[in-house]
């Protein structure tokens, strides 16, 4: 198993930074996105996974993985105003650490950013690197155009 790290673009956000951190350190906001498309969206990018039984609460996310079982991400540390840490536990067989880090730019714009760390084999890396690549600047740009309020 080694770990390697993606980092997304930096993605400007049309918000005050205390609300963007306020909304995103609540999965129970995210829920709603996630439920209403994002998990086909994902099922059509990687037809091989299929994500169901989705449900959330303020600090972690649980759902199944058709072949892997249940998986579960928890928010483990929130610094106010400017970074969420998010781990993986459960069946997933990569072990995943994600921020999301924010910087203001003036009162209504910040700066937001994207790292995934994945503690993943070899093999898995061959077959997924490239995805997560491109998954975490998808992810971003999602992050960026929620309707933060």
């Amino acid at each position: 198993m080694s770990t390697s790290k993606y980092v997304s673009d930096i993605k400007y956000i049309g918000h005050n930074q205390e609300i963007i951190f306020n909304y995103l350190s609540n999965f129970e906001n995210l829920s709603k996105y996630i439920n209403e498309g994002l998990l086909e969206k994902v099922t059509e990018q990687v037809p091989q996974i299929k994500i169901t039984d989705f449900e959330s609460d303020n600090d972690s996310c649980r759902f199944n993985i058709t072949g892997m079982g249940q998986a579960e991400i928890r928010i483990v540390s929130r610094e106010p105003h400017k970074t969420i840490k998010v781990e993986s536990s459960g069946g997933l067989p990569v072990g995943i650490t994600f921020w999301v880090q924010l910087l203001p730019v003036n009162a209504y714009q910040t700066k937001m950013r994207l790292t995934l760390h994945a503690e993943m084999s070899m093999m898995i890396k061959m077959m997924a690197g490239k995805k997560l690549e491109q998954g975490i600047n998808h992810m971003a740009d999602m992050l960026a155009q929620l309707p933060y309020q």
